[in-house]
């Protein structure tokens, strides 16, 4: 039985029902499970931690990105565009991706949510090549067993390309045949629903105006087929809102629900443009939607109604959304952004940085379904992360661990994160990853797609 004990915390925010917290405490997790929280805990372990400067919190959960993206982030051509301009400059550049590319920016982006604090996170790929091999997901599936991170590969889809009425390029959609095929063959080959799972598939069509109706039906049938979760782009902006009223005499809830796609297993990105019976129904409904502050503020998409939803009860979760559109993978910072910007929208008492926090996890294991993720507990899983707090950016600041995460610091890097018991980042670097290498192939990668 392997086990990691986490002797002498300064202070262990639980994240749980009550809210506890606890100082001076320890933590035993055996065989990835935690198994004691107590002021002491005396056994012999395989590896120890002395956590006496340390906050300890419980991982972040990213419910929504693009991991390819952090191979064309920073093009100057698209800095002031808005989304559907952004997506008519980038296809193209996507279109360029091969198994190597999807394999570095995997490891990438992955790398970047574990030493920001993160230990679960979804991906949204739906770019498939048509000259390139179809399993691209299975090369992130390899990254992710590889940096040690808990994960829930969307397995996207766009079907709709510009000859018939949509955004993308021919060159990388896909025949809803090829679509549903592959997405039966990954859940059959690595969907996981046991406690503890490392790794759930989950399906995926890009948004409204990129796949056919038909599609997003059938995506849905096999997806509760299998009982998998099912994941779109919705509500991000007026364009969108705008095109499946001209294309489909409906606004884009109304649309999904059309076609059953509406409930606890579904989860959209974004959100913005709910209106108040929409909201009310998402809230009857349990369906979930992962909030991108970043993104949204970059692209001038606008700003979800977050506040309202979390006081409505309906299920909302963080996200980082694709490295193209935030230009990072952090979500410490996107817990900061996320308070900033509702403070200024909706005022003083709309957004604590408690709340911010429970969005990147409690929140955020809502939306995948998982209730062995999300907050420190005996019973689930050992996920978390630590960060010293005699840091220069923590001086003067040390009354409150969750404050001074969300508000203070010189850095989001953090010293430990701990996933399934394993410890993946240690002293702020990647334990598993050659980061010097990966750097390096990632730039050279991102050169030959963007110059190509």
């Amino acid at each position: 039985m392997a086990s990691l004990l986490i002797k002498n915390i300064k202070e262990l925010i639980t994240m749980d029902d009550q809210l506890r917290r606890f100082k001076n405490y320890s933590i035993l997790i055996e065989d990835g499970i935690i198994t004691e929280i107590a002021p002491e805990i005396d056994v012999e372990a395989d590896e120890v931690i002395d956590a006496k400067d340390m906050w300890v919190f419980p991982g972040l959960i990213n419910t929504h990105h693009h991991m390819y993206q952090t191979l064309t982030r920073n093009i100057p051509e698209v800095q002031d565009m808005e989304l559907f301009d952004w997506l008519m400059i980038l296809y193209p550049i996507w279109s360029r991706l091969t198994p190597e590319a999807v394999y570095t920016s995997t490891l990438l982006a992955g790398g970047e949510l574990l030493k920001t604090g993160c230990t679960t996170t979804v991906d949204h790929f739906y770019v498939f090549p048509k000259d390139q091999p179809g399993t691209l997901i299975d090369e992130q599936i390899r990254a992710a067993k590889e940096l040690g991170i808990r994960f829930h590969p969307c397995r996207g889809s766009m079907s709709r390309s510009k000859k018939d009425g949509g955004l993308p390029p021919d060159s990388v959609v896909q025949t809803p045949d090829e679509i549903l095929k592959d997405c039966q063959r990954l859940i059959e080959k690595y969907h996981d629903n046991r406690v503890g799972s490392m790794l759930q598939i989950v399906l995926a069509p890009c948004s409204p105006f990129s796949v056919t109706t038909d599609l997003l039906k059938e995506t849905i049938v096999l997806a509760r087929e299998y009982g998998v979760h099912c994941h779109t782009h919705l509500c991000e902006t007026k364009d969108e809102e705008n095109y499946c009223l001209e294309i489909h005499g409906m606004r884009p809830l109304a649309y999904m629900e059309s076609v059953d796609w509406i409930g606890p297993d579904v989860w959209y990105a974004h959100g913005i443009h709910f209106n108040n019976e929409e909201l009310k129904l998402l809230a009857e409904t349990k369906t979930g939607v992962a909030h991108c502050p970043v993104s949204n503020q970059k692209l001038a998409s606008g700003v979800a109604r977050v506040p309202e939803m979390l006081d409505m009860g309906i299920p909302v979760g963080l996200a980082v959304d694709g490295s193209a559109s935030n230009d990072s993978s952090n979500m410490i910072a996107e817990m900061r952004a996320a308070f900033l910007l509702h403070r200024v929208i909706y005022g003083i008492k709309s957004m604590s940085a408690e709340r911010a926090l429970y969005l990147a996890t409690r929140g955020s294991a809502q939306l995948l379904g998982r209730n062995d993720i999300g907050s420190i507990e005996v019973g689930k899983v050992g996920d978390l992360f630590m960060v010293n707090s005699n840091r220069l950016g923590f001086a003067g600041g040390q009354l409150d661990p969750v404050s001074a995460l969300v508000h203070c610091g010189d850095t989001q890097i953090v010293d430990y994160t701990i996933v399934n018991g394993k410890i993946v980042v240690e002293k702020g670097k990647l334990v598993t990853v050659d980061e010097e290498k990966l750097i390096a192939d990632a730039n050279r990668i991102s050169m030959q797609m963007i110059q190509g």
